[in-house]
């Protein structure tokens, strides 16, 4: 097994439930934008927070 199916084996059983449940929901929605070959065109959390600051800074003039 690979060794990020195996840490996130041992997670899942460390995590709360809900925890757990809700970071089984997004992998597999990961899995199947992959096997969909979308994922380049899924924007990450990263950029997107980014946008957001740079929307919420004050405007200079």
């Amino acid at each position: 097994m690979d060794v990020l199916a195996e840490r996130l084996d041992v997670k899942l059983r460390e995590w709360k439930p809900a925890t757990a449940s809700l970071v089984r929901q997004q992998v597999t929605e990961i899995i199947d934008l992959a096997d969909r070959d979308v994922l380049d065109i899924m924007q990450s959390r990263s950029v997107e927070q980014e946008v957001l600051n740079l929307l919420d800074e004050p405007t200079t003039r």
